[in-house]
């Protein structure tokens, strides 16, 4: 059967995904939480990322699980939400403006972090089988190198590939793109890792 012919009617409803998750996305919880905890502007300390690991490095471990938790969270409910009051197709614009919204945040002049833990939530919310994937690589990756970078990386790539292996197409076209994203984001770290001078993960200011 056609694919139904675009219109203002179809084309709507996956633009105010899209919107909704890119304010769900947006949200710098990694800035917020350090500045209620105490520990100040993320974006001085270490990398200046608002991400977890970057909240790791103030040595405040429960700052860090606690932004993981949040970034995770805002990618899994637009995307899971999405799809199940409205269908696959919401489900992927949501999932995918969460992640651009926090990497891209109006709020911090599209400066915001790298992905991996959002991006993570939105396969969690689409497609849990392929975070088990995910995850798996990540850890493996981490243990031999102890750099998040590899790891994250090597967990993006993985993505795509699992959801296709699974059958879930649409999925995968979609982890595909995350995965673009969250190498973008890495561009810095992928180029210290090419030279030999990415660091493993340190505890602490640095």
């Amino acid at each position: 059967m056609p694919d139904a012919p675009l219109t203002m009617a179809t084309i709507l409803p996956l633009g105010i995904a899209f919107l909704i998750g890119y304010l769900c996305g947006s949200v710098p919880f990694g800035l917020i939480v350090t500045r209620i905890g105490g520990a100040g502007d993320i974006r001085a300390i270490g990398s200046g990322n608002i991400g977890a690991t970057n909240v790791l490095r103030t040595g405040r471990i429960g700052l860090a699980v606690a932004t993981l938790a949040f970034d995770l969270l805002k990618g899994l409910l637009p995307a899971l939400l999405g799809h199940t009051w409205y269908g696959p197709d919401v489900g992927v614009l949501a999932g995918l403006g969460a992640v651009v919204g926090h990497c891209f945040p109006v709020w911090l002049r599209f400066r915001g972090g790298k992905g991996v833990a959002t991006a993570g939530g939105v396969i969690l919310g689409l497609a849990p089988l392929v975070l088990l994937a995910t995850l798996v690589g990540f850890v493996v990756v981490f243990v031999a190198t102890r750099i998040v970078s590899a790891s994250s990386l090597t967990a993006a790539v993985i993505a795509p590939l699992a959801a296709l292996w699974l059958g879930h197409v649409q999925q995968a076209e979609l982890f595909l793109v995350l995965a673009a994203i969250v190498w973008f984001q890495h561009r810095d770290n992928l180029g210290r890792l090419l030279r030999g001078e990415e660091k493993p993960l340190t505890l602490g200011r640095r």
